[in-house]
């Protein structure tokens, strides 16, 4: 529906009178508040809006969201690619050539109505249906952004020069279920967001104050670490994102050979997935990146909507778990966005 009109929306704030668009990250050390969208493959939109105020999330509207048949989802990776996807990046692992993989596979359903589908109208019931910390709309028909996110995961917040990142890895339906190869993970990837953020900090200022965090969310638990540096002089958003892009949790490491294993296994982009999405207040220097993981996105020329979801392979993984953990990701939001989720926590 591309006569909607364009608007940001995170957490409490809603943003609207769209001014500018560029592709520019230096546009975000200048002035305005700021939606971000980078896609995992690079590829940067950042829109300035002029009113931004504090607006709840709006209750769903019986029938405003129209989504795709629970039966109707297709993956980019079956079952029997994936484990065996997995088994692949076993051996890169038993050749010294990586320690942790992230393996994501792109799920794609037909909209029924696709000029009626509108992203922020989605959001409202993954508000009710998935809360979550970092949830929001991005809404640029024009410029082929249309995303609505229930993010659980922190890329980059910024408060001044302080930078911090929030990386998950390690998930369950429940604490207990918690393995100690979510544990050495965790640490892996905190060693490499430490790595990255050093590369943009002033020496000797990056800490992790949390390690290894049990965090609940709705249907399963997640492992959360916090990593936190001072950026050095000079560094602006342009280098930060140069340093942390792709974000560590949803590559691998080390990240270079990580993100040549997943060029090679994987059939479809990610897209906004596993990407970057949030805000930048350039007045009050501070912002909000999500990693873009839970995230759904209308890709218009194909009337379709698509949803990722992955899991991180390391040595101890075993195939057929780690399909289960990309599909106990995957299954409730499906439901809210099929419209089969109820509030009673079944879908219907």
């Amino acid at each position: 529906m591309h006569d909607l009109a364009p608007l940001a929306r995170f957490g409490g704030l809603l943003a609207s009178d769209l001014r500018d668009v560029t592709a520019d990250p230096e546009a975000l050390d200048s002035a305005g508040f700021w939606a971000v969208a980078a896609d995992f493959e690079g590829r940067l939109v950042c829109a300035r809006f002029a009113d931004v105020r504090v607006a709840p999330v709006p209750a769903p509207v019986p029938g405003a969201w129209r989504g795709p048949a629970a039966g109707d989802w297709t993956s980019s990776l079956d079952r029997a690619a994936y484990t065996a996807g997995v088994r692949r990046i076993r051996e890169h692992i038993a050749a010294g050539e990586v320690y942790q993989a992230n393996l994501c596979r792109v799920l794609t359903a037909p909209l029924p109505d696709p000029a009626a589908a509108d992203v922020d109208a989605l959001t409202s019931l993954l508000a009710r249906g998935n809360p979550a910390p970092y949830a929001g709309t991005i809404r640029l028909p024009a410029h082929g952004v249309e995303i609505a996110t229930a993010s659980p995961e922190l890329f980059l917040r910024r408060t001044g020069r302080v930078v911090e990142s929030g990386p998950i890895k390690g998930t369950g339906r429940t604490a207990e279920d918690l393995l100690e190869k979510d544990h050495a993970e965790n640490v892996m990837i905190v060693d490499l967001v430490r790595n990255d953020l050093g590369r943009v900090c002033a020496t000797g200022s990056v800490t992790v104050p949390e390690l290894c965090a049990v965090e609940p969310h709705p249907g399963l638990v997640h492992l959360v670490s916090t990593v936190r540096g001072e950026l050095r002089e000079g560094a602006g958003w342009k280098e930060l994102l140069d340093a942390a892009f792709p974000p560590g949790s949803v590559t691998g490491a080390p990240k270079s050979s990580a993100l040549r294993i997943i060029e090679a296994l994987e059939t479809a982009p990610r897209g906004p997935y596993c990407g970057g999405i949030g805000w930048v207040d350039a007045d009050r220097g501070t912002a909000e990146l999500a990693v873009g993981i839970r995230t759904f996105w209308i890709d218009r020329p194909h009337g379709v909507l698509r949803f990722g979801t992955g899991a991180g392979i390391t040595w101890g993984s075993d195939p057929e778990r780690e399909w289960a953990e990309t599909e106990l990701k995957a299954s409730r939001l499906l439901a809210v966005a099929s419209g089969a989720y109820t509030q009673s926590g079944r879908t219907a």
